[in-house]
């Protein structure tokens, strides 16, 4: 294509295509009233998105200000174009592309956090919200605790005001606004966590407790921790889809996000200080998430990382590739099925049109979502998907063969070797750990199955359990033996 060296910015918007949307509202009156930690391309295909449609219908209080906790990256990218970027949602039929201008600025709050800090205790932020990964958050996944001896949370506790985690910087700014005799902001949890509220409220609190029981009570009685169920598939931006996007609006954009048409936001509506006009902007406020938030955890991330796991071993790139053999579909589907039993939802939800949405999700040819990088960070992302699931099948007598199936391929995965004897790069907070494990099994289910599932991080004592540790070994002697495609057919033929 041709280069395009002009970048995107405020001073020439006027010069995109008729057919790229843009903000819908004078970006010079929009004034920040949320800190968002974690700028990744998540949250600027979906809250952000939110957000610009809540701006454009008059919220103009409601600005973002993004910080990225670690890597400069994404600031470096956007704050040339005055942190304007391109959002292509992708489909079958074609792309539809749009410049968002709900985010006013960025930082790096590894570079300054003590500024990080201060804006978060400025009384204009009424709402801190959070796209950090499971891993952001320095707890246990198993029981949902903040990890004392997690090398943050040491830090952390020993350097207050110039904290490096999520909780650490949520907890140093709450306690200079009660300082200040000011109220806290909301804290908005927008990552995969079962009862994501609760559980931050938990590690937050406890976090703050450390540093004085007095703060973790004030914490506790007066800030709000609504819960959240977030959905829209956003795969890795490459630099064909940087080209592609440049072309299209005939201005450069460093750092676009591509995403799928569907988009989900459901939201627990408790908040300390206000909130924009979500509802307005398409989003489901409710009196209880959970139902949701273990729907989508246990039928599309499940799946997922089924899909993720097993379609990697497989030799399959993306989750579109790996839709196309028929097999694992099935896979997926099964996986959603025995899930589903697990579930209490409200009166009128129906999940078998749910489920049947996300297998079209998952076939979107146009969505290059990488296998490898949904199979990042398994151990924390097993128990809230797969481990719940099954210890509920388990309770109710019923059979786990295909939850274990996908298990077991996480565990030939971390091993860190593939089928053709080529090295994995697996990337987990326990990746060397797994590795070490593997090391002493070598390939031999009867070995590596127990050793993994005695980590006591991610099974908890469910690792413990007898029905679970046989279906999780067959399954993964079956994937040493026949080969994850072969596996996998047998598995959905049975």
């Amino acid at each position: 294509m041709r280069h395009i060296s002009t970048r995107v910015g405020r001073a020439n918007l006027d010069r995109l295509p008729p057919a790229i949307r843009r903000p819908a509202y004078d970006r010079s009156r929009v004034t920040p009233g949320i800190v968002h930690l974690g700028l990744g391309a998540f949250h600027r295909a979906h809250q952000a998105v939110v957000i610009d449609d809540c701006l454009a219908a008059g919220s103009s209080s409601w600005g973002i200000i993004g910080a990225s906790l670690r890597s400069p990256d994404t600031r470096d990218a956007l704050a040339p174009q005055d942190h304007l970027y391109t959002v292509a949602v992708r489909a079958a039929e074609g792309t539809e592309h749009r410049v968002i201008g709900a985010l006013l600025d960025s930082v790096v709050a590894r570079e300054k956090p003590a500024a990080l800090v201060e804006r978060m205790a400025d009384p204009a932020i009424r709402i801190v919200s959070l796209t950090v990964t499971e891993k952001g958050y320095c707890h246990t996944p198993q029981t949902g605790d903040l990890d004392e001896r997690h090398p943050d949370v040491v830090h952390d506790l020993n350097n207050f005001d110039a904290p490096r985690s999520a909780p650490g910087f949520i907890v140093a700014a709450l306690a200079r606004r009660r300082a200040q005799g000011l109220a806290p902001f909301t804290v908005l949890c927008c990552d995969n966590l079962a009862a994501n509220g609760h559980t931050v409220q938990r590690i937050v609190t406890q976090f703050a407790a450390l540093r004085s029981k007095d703060l973790g009570k004030w914490i506790a009685d007066n800030a709000a921790f609504p819960s959240t169920m977030v959905d829209r598939i956003v795969p890795e931006t490459t630099d064909a889809d940087r080209d592609a996007v440049s072309s299209a609006l005939g201005l450069r954009d460093a750092w676009p996000v591509m995403t799928e048409p569907f988009t989900q936001w459901v939201v627990e509506d408790r908040f300390t200080a206000g909130r924009p006009d979500l509802a307005a902007a398409g989003v489901e406020l409710v009196t209880d998430v959970k139902p949701f938030e273990l729907m989508k955890l246990r039928l599309l991330n499940a799946s997922h990382s089924a899909l993720a796991y097993l379609g990697y071993l497989a030799g399959h790139e993306t989750i579109a590739d790996t839709m196309q053999d028929p097999h694992f579909a099935r896979l997926a589907a099964q996986v959603m099925e025995e899930a589903a039993v697990t579930l209490t939802m409200p009166s009128g939800t129906d999940l078998s049109a749910y489920r049947a949405s996300l297998l079209k999700r998952f076939s979107n040819p146009a969505l290059h979502h990488r296998t490898w990088q949904i199979a990042m960070d398994g151990s924390q992302k097993l128990p809230q998907r797969l481990l719940g699931a099954m210890q509920d099948r388990l309770a109710k007598g019923l059979p786990i063969a295909t939850h274990a199936l996908a298990v077991a391929g996480w565990m030939r995965y971390v091993s860190g070797l593939d089928e053709h004897g080529r090295a994995i790069d697996v990337r987990d907070p326990l990746a060397a750990e797994f590795a070490a494990l593997a090391r002493e099994a070598g390939p031999v289910a009867e070995r590596l199955a127990p050793a993994l599932l005695g980590v006591e991080k991610v099974f908890g004592p469910l690792g413990a359990d007898l029905r679970l540790r046989e279906a999780v070994t067959a399954a993964l002697g079956r994937l040493y033996k026949d080969g994850a495609r072969r596996a996998v057919e047998t598995s959905v033929s049975a």
